[in-house]
């Protein structure tokens, strides 16, 4: 079960389909970049990192979304990403998705959830 780690942003900051929000995550004492956005109305985070190559994915800071506000893009080289689980659905990645985080929202809150010990 996954409890509640840390804030990562208000649940007002996700736009259905808009503007996602960065931050980072420590991993092995290497800090890495990811990001949030709202689908479906819900939150969905994932490290920000193609499947396809080690390169990140916002076309602009914080803009994730291809212009149908549908699907995750790279800006890099065009690879299309579902935003419900981060599975690649067009692109060069072979079969390696993104690699989501565990999120909720709490109270209008948005929470990084992490595996208790």
């Amino acid at each position: 079960m996954a409890v509640p780690k840390r804030l990562i942003c208000s649940g007002e900051e996700l736009v259905e389909g808009g503007r996602g929000v960065r931050f980072d995550i420590d991993r092995h004492g290497v800090s890495e970049p990811c990001f949030v956005v709202r689908h479906r109305g819900v939150p969905r985070a994932f490290v920000n990192r193609c499947g396809h190559m080690p390169v990140e994915l916002d076309w602009q800071r914080g803009e994730f979304f291809d212009s149908s506000g549908l699907y995750l893009i790279c800006a890099t080289h065009g690879a299309l990403y579902a935003p419900e689980d981060g599975r690649c659905l067009q692109g060069r990645c072979n079969g390696k998705g993104l690699q989501p985080l565990a999120v909720c929202e709490i109270d209008g809150q948005i929470l990084l959830k992490e595996a208790e010990p």
